[in-house]
């Protein structure tokens, strides 16, 4: 009884501590806080934020699809959009916008080039015009199927993806891409819900299309007459690869090989079709250096820069001057483009042992907020460039080809050099003016762009080849080519030599300036036929 007496209190004390123990075990430690869960409504639009940038960046890197539509290769994409409708892109001539449906996703369609090895198929088989429409519907419809199934794709993988780097749990990250999947199918039911064909009926045109509704005519007669337009449409489609075409068929001048072969060119006004041509003919004339005078743009915006680069590919030196219709920010572009020479305030330049001099267009005519400052301006231009002229000649140095955009400035240089080349006016023409300068005036080589089909026959794509002695620098004879505007297949190469150099007429001293007697002009060449070369003839008339 003793020994239990005295090992009480031992017991007592252990079991106090046991007990001790146990409540501050259920007290939380000072030394720790208790870390707030967040609210399920933050869980929840966390979530919803992860599901929709993880979706828009599945679309944005692997969400396209290419589609190869009719003659043309199209890129076709969903992009989130808070309108919807559907976009398409005509680069470099801007956008087309339909109000097709109503959803958080946008149908964006890039028109990146024409095949052509299809496009020539439709030119060497008319017969499969007729049933262009249907091939092009077939198209579009594969492409959708095509698209839809990426994109499913492209939103789940790019939601799961996310949610695993930002939860680092499965199970989360798999929510995120079930949602992402979820929302995808909704939002392609609201559009199938507010599909509105009709839309085509009402677009919305920006960039340079924001002119076509007056080019095309009004919609409503396009579906009232469809018949009429499906044959248009597929004149339109083919005419680029025709353009190509009658190129490859030109007869080419072969004359002394002393000569130096100049290409003049100008107007192109966006014309993509243009830089094709020209790199044609520059392989088959042989051309030692291209005059560009002015108006290759047609808003000189900065979005218009990417049409230029063909430049660099047309496998000559490029000799530019600003016309009305190109900006600064076009003419800052081309100089620094390789290969490039850009002419303005009378500055002269050796290319191709050839000096040429040149002014840029004192005017420029889209900007509506300048007042334009008419014919006076491009008489002081020319005046600028015609002391220019002449400081050269005393210096030693005299100018072989000036350039000009604007005729008015052009005939100020009248007597202080044999030649000189302008544009602007969309025509050809030739004119030894009153003290032997030579004018020649070029016309539209971009058929005078959008403009083509203003007026009741379109436009036609004119270039002039000059050919030049290498040791005086004197014109011995140009071609005048021209092509078919849109629609059309017809090419024509007209021979001309200057009244000097027909049969039997005295040749006038390198230092004399040229004749004022018309020249004379030979049997024109045509694409389809065995065309007759050019200078096989000669037949004194009038230009």
């Amino acid at each position: 009884m003793a020994r239990v007496l005295l090992a009480a209190p031992d017991r007592i004390r252990r079991v106090s501590g046991a007990l001790t123990r146990h409540y501050r075990s259920l007290r939380p430690h000072p030394a720790v806080e208790l870390v707030p869960q967040p609210h399920p409504w933050l869980r929840a639009l966390g979530m919803v934020a992860v599901v929709l940038l993880g979706a828009w960046l599945g679309l944005l890197i692997v969400g396209a699809v290419r589609v190869p539509v009719g003659p043309m290769n199209t890129t076709m994409a969903l992009r989130p959009s808070l309108t919807g409708g559907t976009k398409i892109n005509v680069s470099p001539l801007g956008a087309l916008k339909l109000d097709s449906h109503e959803a958080p996703v946008r149908l964006d369609v890039n028109v990146d080039q024409l095949d052509p090895v299809r496009a020539q198929a439709l030119v060497d088989h008319p017969e499969r015009i007729s049933g262009l429409q249907q091939e092009i519907t077939h198209d579009v419809a594969h492409g959708t199927l095509d698209l839809a199934v990426r994109s499913c794709v492209a939103v789940v993988s790019g939601a799961t993806a996310l949610g695993l780097a930002v939860y680092r749990r499965p199970r989360r990250a798999l929510a995120a891409g079930g949602l992402a999947l979820t929302l995808l199918a909704a939002s392609g039911g609201t559009a199938y819900a507010t599909w509105n064909p009709r839309s085509v009926l009402e677009p919305k045109f920006s960039g340079l299309l924001s002119s076509a509704p007056s080019l095309v005519g009004n919609a409503r007669n396009i579906v009232t007459e469809f018949d009429v337009y499906q044959k248009e449409l597929a004149r339109l489609v083919t005419n680029v690869t025709r353009l190509y075409d009658v190129t490859s068929t030109l007869p080419a001048y072969e004359p002394d090989p002393t000569t130096i072969r100049v290409l003049h060119v100008s107007d192109i006004h966006l014309n993509p079709a243009s830089w094709k041509i020209i790199a044609s003919l520059v392989q088959q004339y042989d051309v030692n250096v291209i005059v560009d005078s002015g108006d290759t743009m047609d808003h000189g915006t900065a979005a218009e820069n990417g049409f230029l680069d063909p430049i660099a590919t047309l496998g000559a030196p490029y000799v530019w001057v600003r016309g009305n219709h190109d900006s600064r920010i076009t003419q800052r572009y081309l100089e620094r483009m390789k290969n490039v020479h850009v002419l303005d305030d009378g500055r002269a330049i050796t290319v191709a042992g050839l000096r040429f001099a040149g002014i840029g267009d004192p005017q420029f005519t889209p900007d509506r907020s300048v007042a334009p400052g008419g014919e006076q301006a491009e008489e002081l231009a020319g005046d600028r460039l015609a002391s220019s002229l002449r400081d050269q000649k005393a210096a030693g140095t005299p100018v072989d080809i000036a350039i000009t955009h604007e005729p008015t400035a052009a005939r100020k240089t009248d007597g202080e050099v044999p030649l000189v080349l302008a544009g602007h006016l969309h025509h050809e023409e030739m004119e030894v003016m009153k003290h032997g300068t030579r004018l020649r005036l070029e016309g539209s080589t971009g058929g005078s762009g959008l403009r083509a089909v203003e007026h009741k026959y379109p436009a036609p794509i004119e270039a002039s080849i000059l050919y030049l002695d290498r040791d005086t620098r004197r014109l011995q004879a140009w071609d005048e080519i021209r092509l078919g505007g849109l629609g059309l297949t017809t090419a024509e190469v007209t021979r001309h030599l200057p009244a000097e150099n027909l049969p039997g007429a005295s040749p006038i001293p390198s230092s004399a300036p040229p004749s004022s007697t018309p020249p004379s002009s030979t049997p024109t060449g045509r694409s389809g036929a065995s065309p007759t070369r050019p200078g096989a003839a000669s037949t004194p008339s009038a230009p």
